[in-house]
């Protein structure tokens, strides 16, 4: 999957989708899971923008 393909809109979501696709490369000891928790908080998403990642990412 491209990075294109998941670049939604919204500025957070589209930040959030960078930054945690950094982390998966840069930590593969941590779970997906938790990636995406750590990015939930620190962009502070929406539900649905949370939901968007799950999707996505899980």
């Amino acid at each position: 999957m491209s990075t294109e393909e998941l670049l939604p809109e919204g500025d957070k979501l589209r930040k959030a989708v960078k930054w945690l696709s950094e982390m998966v490369k840069e930590h593969p000891e941590k779970s997906r899971k938790e990636i995406i928790l750590d990015a939930e908080v620190r962009f502070d998403l929406s539900p649905k923008e949370c939901e968007f990642l799950q999707k996505k990412f899980l």
